[in-house]
């Protein structure tokens, strides 16, 4: 695992193509490989993920061999949840990532905070899951009754825009967004809405499919993103189209570097990212100071 962090303010001057005013004046985004108006993507890939939720869990597992579950882990592990904390969790659908913090929370409450009451600190606690898709938030719903947390008071399930949140400033105690960004209209809209929702000492992390500089692993790891994965796809859901954006939508995304100086210039500070499985995906994150 490299751990590097972003020791100084980088500069839309060094990265052009990825500054805000670019982005806000286009008129035309990418959808995998394609050049889509701006206002067809969100659309596209509504319908990606509708055609994809009632199997996204299990098609994560085999394209991953279930290293997403580790993967999530460490993002969760990184946040360092509390007992009390309001925390948002972006494109978190179908509850993956806020089941977790949840857990580590009442492992929390269950080590140190014996003394409180515990019905005290639910009802403080709130974990706010945003998805901008009603169908990955019914396989959400669906999952945390099964796992006993139908009524569960500390998750909150909203359908929203993460590049519109529907959430006052300064409110928020942290804010994950996992294997989401990426499928985003405007990736520095989502940044400046996660800053501004966030509160001082707040955090920022983001867990996303990246980019692999190792040559050799570099090839194998492509073969198996275009050849086999939406082969899987289809096999498995009967849908190659869905996986075949989604693996474009990888090689489409910045670079780790890249996407590290737009988190500092949404704003954020002490600003560092982790590769895990030599950059198959990275970890960035931030804080609002």
């Amino acid at each position: 695992m490299a751990l590097r962090l972003v020791a100084r303010r980088i500069g839309s001057k060094l990265f052009p193509m990825f500054s805000s005013a670019n982005h806000l004046h286009s008129h035309a985004t990418s959808f995998g490989f394609k050049e889509v108006p701006e206002e067809e993507k969100s659309r596209l890939v509504g319908n990606v993920f509708s055609n994809v939720a009632s199997n996204y869990d299990l098609m994560n597992d085999l394209m991953s061999a279930g290293l997403h579950r580790l993967w999530k882990d460490r993002l969760v592990s990184e946040l360092n949840p509390f007992p009390g904390m309001k925390h948002l969790d972006v494109a978190g659908g179908t509850g993956d990532v806020a089941f977790r913090i949840l857990e580590r929370i009442n492992d929390v409450k269950r080590r140190a905070m014996q003394d409180v009451r515990e019905d005290d600190l639910q009802e403080q606690t709130q974990i706010y899951v945003c998805d901008i898709n009603s169908q990955m938030l019914n396989v959400g719903k669906k999952r945390a009754i099964e796992r006993g947390l139908g009524e569960e008071s500390s998750l909150i399930w909203v359908e929203g825009d993460a590049e519109a949140l529907r959430f006052q400033d300064n409110s928020m105690d942290g804010y994950t967004i996992a294997f989401g960004i990426r499928n985003v209209t405007h990736i520095e809209k989502v940044l400046d809405e996660a800053y501004r929702v966030l509160r001082r000492g707040g955090r920022f992390l983001c867990l996303e499919l990246s980019h692999v500089e190792a040559p050799i692993f570099k090839e194998l790891y492509d073969y198996y993103s275009f050849s086999v994965i939406p082969a899987v796809g289809e096999l498995v859901v009967g849908d190659r189209e869905s996986y075949q954006y989604l693996v474009e939508s990888i090689r489409r995304f910045p670079s780790q570097e890249k996407f590290a100086s737009m988190i500092i210039e949404a704003g954020f500070e002490k600003v560092e990212y982790e590769n895990l499985v030599g950059g198959v995906v990275a970890i960035h994150s931030g804080l609002k100071l």
